[in-house]
């Protein structure tokens, strides 16, 4: 189904647009405020012209005496404070209509973002290894602005609208049902054109958002690989490609002015044509002869009331769009809120520290069903033992640790941590106790004291300091302009990959976990860096349980054990002495790389 036909359709769909209410439920003081106001503003609609048709009839034509101003003139002068007040009242209403459902939409905006974030925290990590980063940023950030239009350019305000809209052709039956008629008369040509526009703005609109997102998308990435596009001097067929998209980006607005450009103009011809239909009859003196006197009083007010009635018409197909378009975000955004591949937190054990004893029995996992990527995983590893993990790319490294840290959910099998099964404890608590430092360090906009204690109140400058000269960098820091509060920008872009390697060990160093997991924390850095990650990790690892992937077989050869994956099963499994020995998979790899290494030199 496509987005233009998704937009027709749920635009009547009550349950999605209940449950977009149901967030404004804590709100119901303002969303209940919002409707009275839009019945009062309604009720008022009709009033002022009521007023100048008793003005013209009245005042100026009989010359009605005033009840409380004496004089010439009284009548009118009474009449005329009247109206300046009830301008003032109107114009007063109208403000807090306006600020009560903006505020109300605001307020909804806030929540769905709350709930969707934490809905995103919450996710297994496989949904971001098929999701879009994009698109996730999406839903949390544009989605959901756009839900805000429900309220504050959507249904209320088209509520109001069609009240507005009632109030006045009510007035105006009342006072003459034949001219009202002869004045709606071109209100058919009116209501196809509505019709045309609201469908040729709805596609436009569907058409920007998607040229929107691929310029967005287009962008982000090429700003992202820009050090990829200078060295292949590609610069200019990359700029062919965003002129292109930004091509279609221009000729997508072009389609929805065009249809502005065509659809005012017509308002304004019908309009005109109702007013022309409106003194034509009513020159032929359509109001019978006791009411002839009062032509002008009724033609003028009818012309208000004309204002009245096309000032919303011209909007109202608009606000159905917006209305149209908040309701295909909010569908977006509520398959976010109903994702259930969440990580599973029912465990009930708490614990504060672990001793760390791991242990894996015939453990399968696999991120496609039945496409295993680990198969009948087992051993046992003691407490403060550290465990090796080598093995080819695409060998199953990585998803161990995965599961380890609960990031995924096994298959088959069992993982337990002191003999209790992992899924027992409390996720948070178990993710206390287990550092990761990843090959490929993330490190957030901000001072390099934020990156370390992820913004934790709890760990003191003192304890920070102390981490950071134990691991060996504190000197390193200190030398960067306002040592520990430098901004190490996004990514960690202003530092190099030794230093951002560095700064993720302080950063486990700080947490005392019982578990420590390093993927490949050496294989990316130079030689002089390598020698301060190495003491780094000889610092890491001391008295605690610690999972090693490594890359370069030199760093591991004081681990107890030493496991060789291939293909997701376990091939060897022994101390770097006794898998040597063997002269099986470990030793063809030791040879090989170490002969490459020599071949170097």
């Amino acid at each position: 189904m496509t987005d233009q036909a998704k937009a027709k359709r749920k635009i009547f769909n009550f349950s999605l647009l209940r449950r977009v209410f149901q967030f404004a439920a804590p709100y119901k003081n303002k969303f209940y405020g919002s409707l009275v106001l839009a019945i009062v503003l309604a009720g008022i609609a009709p009033l002022r012209p009521m007023l100048i048709q008793l003005t013209i009839n009245d005042g100026i034509k009989n010359n009605t005496a005033s009840h409380f101003i004496n004089g010439p003139g009284g009548f009118i002068i009474e009449i005329t404070i009247i109206q300046m007040v009830l301008l003032m009242l109107e114009t007063g209403l109208r403000f807090f209509f306006t600020f009560l459902t903006a505020s109300l939409g605001q307020s909804v905006v806030r929540d769905m973002r709350v709930s969707t974030y934490k809905k995103i925290l919450h996710l297994n990590l496989s949904q971001y290894d098929k999701t879009p980063i994009g698109t996730l940023t999406t839903r949390t950030i544009n989605d959901i602005e756009s839900i805000n239009d429900i309220f504050s350019d959507g249904l209320i305000p088209i509520i109001a609208d069609l009240l507005a809209i009632i109030s006045v052709l009510a007035y105006m039956f009342s006072v003459s049902p034949v001219l009202t008629l002869i004045c709606l008369a071109p209100f058919p040509v009116l209501i196809v054109a509505t019709y045309f526009f609201k469908e040729s703005v709805n596609k436009s609109f569907i058409q920007v958002r998607n040229a929107v997102a691929n310029l967005n998308a287009f962008v982000q990435e090429h700003i992202t690989g820009m050090a990829v596009i200078q060295a292949f001097a590609a610069e200019k067929r990359e700029f062919k490609k965003f002129n292109t998209i930004n091509k279609e980006h221009r000729n997508a607005n072009i389609k929805a002015i065009f249809a502005y450009s065509v659809f005012f103009p017509v308002v304004e011809l019908v309009m005109a044509l109702s007013i022309g239909l409106l003194v034509w009859w009513a020159a032929k003196d359509v109001v019978d002869d006791q009411q002839a006197e009062k032509v002008g009083g009724v033609i003028t007010a009818f012309i208000l009331c004309l204002n009245l009635l096309f000032r919303p018409l011209r909007v109202i197909a608009d606000k159905f769009n917006v209305l149209q378009m908040g309701m295909i975000a909010s569908e977006r955004v509520f398959k976010v809120l109903d994702n259930e591949d969440t990580t599973i937190n029912e465990g009930n054990i708490e614990t504060k520290h672990l001793k760390g004893k791991v242990e894996f029995d015939k453990v399968w996992f696999a991120y496609i069903d039945g496409q295993y990527v680990l198969k009948d995983i087992s051993f046992t590893l003691k407490a403060g033992e550290t465990l090796a993990i080598v093995g080819h790319t695409g060998s199953g490294k990585t998803s161990i640790i995965s599961l380890l840290n609960r990031l995924y959910h096994i298959n088959k099998g069992s993982i337990k941590i002191d003999d209790t099964n992992i899924e027992d404890f409390r996720l948070d608590d178990l993710r206390a106790n287990i550092a990761v430092v990843l090959q490929d360090v993330f490190l957030f906009s901000g001072s390099v004291k934020d990156n370390v204690t992820l913004r934790n109140p709890a760990i003191k400058d003192e304890e920070l300091e102390r981490a950071a000269k134990m691991i060996g960098i504190h000197d390193l820091i200190m030398q960067l302009p306002g040592g520990y509060d430098y901004n190490v920008m996004e990514r960690g872009a202003t530092l190099s990959l030794g230093q951002r390697q560095l700064l993720s060990f302080v950063r486990a160093l700080l947490y005392d976990p019982a578990i420590l997991i390093l993927d490949e924390a050496t294989s990316s850095v130079d030689t002089e860096s390598e020698a301060l990650i190495q003491h780094a990790i000889d610092k890491l690892i001391a008295n605690r349980t610690s999972i090693v992937i490594a890359h370069r077989l030199s760093t591991i050869r004081k681990a107890n054990k030493i496991m060789v994956l291939d293909k997701g099963e376990i091939i060897e499994i022994g101390s770097h002495d006794e898998l040597l020995e063997k002269q099986g998979s470990y030793y063809q790899l030791h040879k090989m790389q170490f002969e490459k290494q020599g071949n170097q030199v």
